[in-house]
């Protein structure tokens, strides 16, 4: 396990502003955080009158650093419960404790920049450590999967989470150059086979190590049983507000919203209307929201962010069998 970090992340959210006007918080209500991370949207949701919130992590570290990145003067006097466990968990988790309803949820989807500065957790390619990427610190590490699946699983991953042309080519020459041991030899290995020259606009490493990531932690199944989640843990006018980073992310929270606010083509005499589902459980969906020039001069990472939100109404959650599509 990496060292816990002891002193307040300098880090901030993004889109912060954004997400708590979308969250309408209102004195003393109580709002879950999925993805705590750094603290930075607890600190926000607390510092704009949230009476309480419940932030969950699935990294250790994250929950053991937690009361050191919240001040007391906001997370004091039982206001801020942490929780180690996925976001996907939290219908079950909350109902367990007698938490829920609550009045809102934010997921901020993706790897968090406190994990991408620590060299020894194996996220970035920016410095060298271990092939890890694990975001729970269980299970396979990086190293594990390319070091022991099939070339053509491989190649699978890399274009289907990375979206990368060149995923059969890639997984030739990492299969060639086993065994890989650290983001270093990925990294060097990655921009031989790309292409790589000073002054490029993104590191051509980058979508496979994206891609890697999305696989090991399962992050388009959590983001799908997460939002799920969350509908059924919010009361009705309950607001949900989900942050992105990357387009396949983007879609599935934007299909969520899609078919749960009702939102399904008109039918046509070449092609009939879908039938409708169960009644809407959302409503108010507000169109997507991206970092301001002055945030994304402060912030380069917050390029790729994508705010959408929307208000729960009063019908019941759909079963769990019922799919986006």
């Amino acid at each position: 396990m990496s060292a816990v970090p002891t002193s307040r992340s300098s880090h901030a959210p993004v889109l912060v502003d954004e997400v708590v006007e979308a969250l309408a918080i209102v004195p003393g209500e109580t709002h879950v955080d999925g993805t705590f991370g750094a603290g930075g949207y607890t600190r926000a949701m607390l510092g704009a009158g949230a009476g309480r919130v419940i932030a969950f992590d699935r990294d250790p570290n994250a929950i053991a650093a937690g009361p050191s990145l919240v001040p007391d003067a906001l997370g004091g006097e039982g206001r801020l419960t942490l929780i180690e466990e996925r976001f996907s968990q939290m219908d079950r988790v909350l109902a367990e404790r007698g938490l829920s309803p609550v009045d809102g949820i934010t997921l901020d989807i993706g790897v968090s920049s406190m994990q991408l500065d620590q060299a020894e957790r194996g996220f970035s390619f920016q410095n060298d450590g271990p092939l890890d990427m694990r975001m729970s610190q269980s299970g396979e590490t990086a190293a594990d999967f390319l070091n022991t699946a099939e070339e053509s699983e491989i190649a699978r991953v890399i274009r289907d989470y990375g979206e990368e042309p060149r995923a059969r080519t890639i997984a030739r020459a990492i299969v060639a150059a086993r065994p890989l041991a650290r983001t270093s030899e990925l990294a060097a290995l990655l921009r031989k086979v790309l292409g790589h020259h000073a002054g490029m606009k993104t590191d051509p490493a980058t979508r496979t190590f994206q891609a890697i990531r999305i696989h090991l932690n399962a992050e388009l199944d959590e983001l799908e049983q997460g939002l799920a989640a969350a509908e059924r843990s919010l009361r009705p006018g309950g607001r949900l507000a989900v942050v992105t980073f990357h387009s396949l992310e983007d879609r599935i929270v934007k299909r969520f919203l899609k078919v749960r606010s009702g939102d399904v083509p008109a039918g046509s005499r070449h092609r009939p209307a879908v039938q409708a589902g169960p009644a809407p459980t959302f409503r108010n969906v507000a169109k997507p929201v991206s970092p301001s020039e002055a945030e994304l001069h402060r912030n380069p990472r917050a390029r790729s962010a994508r705010l959408r939100s929307a208000i729960r109404t009063d019908a019941p959650p759909w079963g769990r069998k019922e799919t986006l599509s």
